[in-house]
């Protein structure tokens, strides 16, 4: 039985955080070898999903600490038909690890939740292609086609809603958000951003909301931004226009390497996690509808905590 499904509290004035780059973290920082950066290939094993637990209990404790809310994302970025048979997994399998990522957040939640600290489970999905480049793009009827399956079976778990992250265009947004209507989930897209705030297939944030939002009668619950450095897209927010309401999350880098440089980069750059908690503050107090709070490749626990410190004042007056 879902809990927030009908109603998203992070739609209201209160704050929610969330986590940071799992996948980074857990090659970089633990060591672990996740093909395709597939992180949903840990819930094989006990060990694997002890993994995803320890991996958010700093995260969850940062956002109770501060009194903020919680959204915990799936590990099932990858978890998707192609790249499911990239690892060989079989549709059963593929589906098996939808669910029990699903249910590892159901128990965290249970074990971690109050009434005064409400946790909201969302279930990540990622790009049928690369998270950095918009390439081999489909039509928004084959994304729709494409993403319909894990939609479908995230939508037959307790998850709240459904979260696409690094999506790079707009067709494959529109393929989304049309899917997770039919399967009656909320639907939240997130938009990878270049050094220039573009889309990786060059249409403006503006452009890609007003372009979803008219081509699926504003389907997505809200927008976010992940995977840019906040000096790469705070200049498209000043430009203003009523699409900035329906973008209510961030989940940005710390390091200001393009996405390219990240790519060819052998080393994690974690940037300055104290700057980037000033540089939410900042967002947030010029835009305090972004209530969805969190970090993407290379940010770790550390840079989620002093975003929520950085951000508490602003949490106090919600």
């Amino acid at each position: 039985m879902t809990t927030y499904r009908e109603s998203l509290p992070q739609l209201g004035s209160r704050i929610f955080l969330t986590d940071g780059g799992l996948e980074t973290t857990l090659i970089f920082h633990q060591g672990l070898d996740l093909p395709h950066f597939a992180a949903f290939d840990l819930m094989r094993s006990t060990d694997g999903r002890a993994t995803i637990g320890r991996y958010l209990t700093p995260y969850i404790r940062a956002a109770k600490t501060g009194g903020y809310g919680f959204i915990l994302d799936s590990c099932t970025w990858r978890a998707s038909p192609d790249w499911g048979d990239k690892l060989g997994y079989s549709r059963e399998a593929l589906a098996m690890a939808n669910r029990e990522a699903i249910d590892l957040l159901v128990e965290t939640r249970v074990a971690q939740s109050t009434l005064d600290f409400p946790m909201v489970v969302s279930g990540a999905l990622g790009p049928r292609g690369d998270g950095y480049v918009a390439s081999d793009l489909m039509t928004a009827a084959d994304a729709e086609r494409y993403h319909d399956w894990q939609i479908g079976v995230l939508a037959d778990t307790p998850a709240d809603m459904v979260a696409a992250y690094t999506i790079t265009n707009v067709p494959e947004a529109i393929g989304i958000a049309r899917a997770a209507r039919r399967h009656g989930i909320p639907s939240v897209i997130s938009f990878t951003l270049e050094t220039d705030g573009r889309l990786p297939a060059g249409d403006t944030l503006a452009e890609a909301i007003t372009r979803v939002d008219a081509a699926t009668d504003a389907a997505p619950a809200y927008y976010m931004i992940n995977c840019a450095h906040p000096d790469h897209f705070e200049p498209v927010l000043d430009d203003g226009g009523s699409w900035l309401q329906r973008l209510r999350g961030l989940r940005a880098n710390a390091s200001r390497r393009s996405h390219a440089e990240l790519n060819q980069a052998p080393d994690l750059d974690a940037g300055d996690p104290d700057e980037l908690g000033r540089q939410y503050q900042d967002l947030i107090s010029r835009f305090p509808h972004f209530t969805v709070l969190g970090g993407c490749c290379g940010t770790d626990d550390r840079h989620v905590a002093c975003i929520g410190h950085a951000c508490r004042p602003a949490q106090a007056a919600a």
